[in-house]
């Protein structure tokens, strides 16, 4: 298989760091905002230690605002490094994207077997939701590793 065109590779970059930025935004948002009413206690992401890794989605959010930051080729120059520090940057990111994703289906699962019928129904779908999103934007972060890969030759 070819490499994609130049123009055509660096459009569907972009259009995919937006749209894992929008992803990984609205992630965190839904997390942060699920809440819970147990008993006399109210429970939120805070309260379980696999929901607090929350950072999982703040650390790729940061990296897509440097990547938009350098992507215009002043700040950092592909020909200095960049092609390798982005191929290495996606594949970190897309296996740090998928154990928070997996980890926030398990601890969902395990909750729901546990306080199943003493927590709403929503507090569950919320966080399936959050962690969904999670994986969309690990499917983002992984075609964007598999684009990043096609520059790495080129520019070694």
């Amino acid at each position: 298989m070819a490499p994609p065109t130049s123009s055509a590779s660096r459009i569907v970059t972009l259009l995919l760091k937006v749209f894992n930025f929008v992803l990984l935004l609205i992630s965190l948002i839904v997390l942060t905002t699920n809440t819970a009413t147990a008993y006399t206690e109210v429970l939120t992401f805070k309260v379980y230690a696999c929901y607090e890794c929350h950072w999982i989605r703040i650390y790729p959010l940061t990296n897509c605002i440097l990547n938009f930051s350098h992507y215009n080729g002043k700040s950092f120059n592909k020909r200095d490094g960049g092609a390798l520090l982005d191929f290495y940057g996606d594949k970190v990111i897309s296996y740090l994207l998928a154990t928070g994703a997996a980890a926030g289906f398990g601890v969902t699962v395990d909750l729901k077997e546990t306080f199943g019928l003493f927590i709403d129904r929503s507090f569950y779908e919320k966080a399936y939701a959050s962690a969904s999103l999670l994986l969309l934007a690990f499917v983002c972060t992984a075609i964007l590793s598999v684009i990043s890969s096609y520059a790495v030759p080129k520019k070694v």
